[in-house]
């Protein structure tokens, strides 16, 4: 319940992209294909080349610096408390006008905790920080170790996507005091998308936009679902299973090898493995055993669906299915070329920030 750092970050690349995927035209109902970093809507495509992007993002000399604090809430359960760590960066200076920073709470999946998952640092190989990358563009940025990950609390639990919404409403709720702000953006991956999901159905006026990345929805016909659920009756018997380095590698090479740097992959896991070589099976479990988690209809908030080209965690179908149920127009689907499950840590990472900077940026659209 108490800050317990605060610390300055120089940063390591420029200043935000600003700017919206659509310009003038309409975004409703837009389905949108990234493809090697041009965006596809209604037939009229904006080029952005990952070079190009790359390119913006180190052009200057100079940058503001980032303020990174962590922070503690808390859950309870069973009349027992759950100590949930968080964390949160954003802008030194001030907004120009005043007003208060836009909030940006991020979810990490199944086998990665939060920082490690959000804000990872490779020296060498360029800039790996969600968090990072999305301060700079004006975001207030806020993560969370979901229970039995990183530095939150250890339990008998084993964590699954009912848990991570409950933890998400102790998280959000510490938010909400911190910044003033009750309505914040949401991003989730894997696992996370399926919390961030289901969090925004059961509390719809507490988000106000909403990025499913590498998400599934029915699991019908995914090869990497397929695959794991050869182990399900060892997640429905043990609520921890065993995550060592050669696993935090395969995630960046079991749907396409070369969609990463391999680098990335040991410094994951080189940050990853501090906290223990088993993470908790329960999304596991509701991947291979309880799937749909997440009704669309009751999702309010504009969603960007957002997947690599390559990702085996869904078919195509399953997730154009899902975006057509949405009720809310304002939706967007996009595609990234080249990258895979692992979209945030992919050689084409540029295209994923500025895809997930337009959408939470987009203008309020005019009543026809």
């Amino acid at each position: 319940m108490f800050q317990r750092s605060k610390s300055l970050t120089s940063p390591l690349h420029t200043a935000p992209l600003q700017g919206t995927a659509c310009g003038e035209v309409a975004c409703s109902r837009r389905v949108a294909l990234a493809r090697g970093g041009a965006l596809v809507a209604g037939g009229i495509a904006a080029v952005l080349s990952p070079d190009a992007l790359a390119a913006a993002d180190q052009g200057s000399a100079r940058q503001p610096k980032l303020v990174s604090s962590d922070y503690w809430t808390v859950k309870e359960r069973d009349g027992a408390q759950i100590r949930l760590a968080m964390y949160r960066k954003h802008l030194e200076e001030p907004t120009a006008d005043g007003s208060s920073r836009p909030v940006l709470f991020l979810v990490h999946g199944s086998s990665i905790s939060a920082r490690p998952s959000f804000d990872l640092s490779v020296p060498g190989h360029g800039e790996y920080s969600l968090m990072n990358a999305l301060a700079y563009r004006g975001f207030d940025v806020w993560t969370m170790d979901h229970e039995n990950y990183g530095r939150s609390s250890r339990t008998g639990g084993n964590s699954d996507v009912a848990s991570g919404v409950e933890d998400l409403k102790a998280a959000t709720q510490k938010v909400a005091h911190e910044t003033g702000q009750p309505r914040l953006h949401l991003l989730g991956e894997s696992s996370g998308a399926l919390r961030a999901g289901a969090f925004a159905a059961a509390e719809p006026d507490r988000v106000a936009r909403l990025v499913l990345e590498a998400f599934t929805w029915t699991g019908r016909g995914s090869p990497t679902l397929g695959k794991r659920a050869e182990q399900l009756e060892f997640f429905r018997t043990h609520n921890m299973r065993p995550r060592d380095r050669e696993m935090i590698r395969s995630i960046f090479t079991r749907d396409k090898a070369g969609t990463s740097d391999p680098a990335v992959a040991d410094a994951l896991a080189d940050a990853e493995l501090q906290y223990g070589q088993s993470v908790p099976t329960g999304t596991y479990l509701d991947m291979t055993a309880n799937l749909p988690l997440v009704d669309p209809i009751k999702v309010h908030a504009p969603v960007l669906l957002i997947r690599g080209e390559h990702d085996g965690i869904a078919t195509l179908d399953d997730l154009l299915n899902f975006f057509k149920a949405l009720p809310n127009p304002d939706r967007q689907f996009v595609i990234i070329a080249g990258a895979a499950h692992a979209l945030t840590m992919s050689l084409n990472r540029q295209a994923f920030w500025h895809t997930v900077d337009a959408f939470l940026t987009l203008p309020p659209s005019t009543a026809a």
